[in-house]
């Protein structure tokens, strides 16, 4: 069972921990309902916890509405200690419920995880920073970001593209560098977004494979 970090949980308290531990993730989710309409601090370090082992995607996205519901001072510095984590989930859930709480304060934090190894990681920091970023930096981290380019497999590409059409014209620039790399696999990413970029409706599949006939042939065609 989960422990609770306070003196006299109650009853109660047990009986929701006992439930988000069991196996049935219909329950768990019932769980996690339950201590975000709670809303009560003392499951703070519960629900983070549960957070980090959790494998079920729905009852992950409720521990994180759970913990939004907590006020920010009890959830903010704790979800910044599991991103240090030698967990990846708790990295990447601790990354993804600071995005959903909008704080400013964790940006160096975030930005620091931009490149972690692990790509779920990785992927949970470019969405979290493109929510996150100072105003101002938004052309600092679209360069970060751009280290990543041809990093992962079709998915992963496409999500950090996501996150540089996100940040609009400040990553014009760094897009453009891109273009001229040496690496075919950058060039081919780089043109890619740079369509996303301009058409956010566009295909992002279709983009890769006309950026590779650019790359490789000189022509879209």
């Amino acid at each position: 069972m989960v422990v609770v970090n306070t003196t006299n949980p109650g009853e109660p308290h047990t009986r929701l921990l006992d439930a988000l531990a069991t196996t049935d993730s219909s329950t768990r989710l019932r769980a996690a309902l339950s201590a975000g309409t709670l809303g009560d601090p003392a499951l703070a370090q519960a629900l983070l916890a549960r957070c980090a082992v959790e494998p079920d995607f729905f009852v992950r996205d409720m521990l994180t509405w759970a913990l939004c519901r907590l006020p920010p001072e009890i959830t903010v510095p704790r979800l910044l200690e599991e991103l240090s984590s030698a967990t990846a989930q708790a990295r990447s859930q601790a990354l993804h419920t600071l995005s959903k709480i909008g704080d400013r304060t964790a940006w160096p934090s975030v930005s620091a995880l931009l490149h972690d190894a692990h790509d779920e990681v990785a992927l949970s920091a470019w969405r979290a920073a493109v929510v996150l970023v100072p105003s101002g930096a938004e052309s600092e981290l679209a360069a970060n970001l751009a280290k990543a380019l041809g990093r992962g497999d079709h998915d992963m590409q496409r999500s950090l593209s996501r996150a540089l059409a996100a940040l609009g014209s400040d990553a014009s620039p760094t897009l453009d560098a891109a273009g001229a790399s040496r690496d075919l696999r950058v060039r081919a990413h780089a043109a890619a977004t740079e369509r996303l970029v301009d058409d956010p409706e566009s295909g992002f599949t279709l983009s890769v494979e006309v950026a590779k006939r650019v790359v490789v042939t000189g022509t879209g065609m």
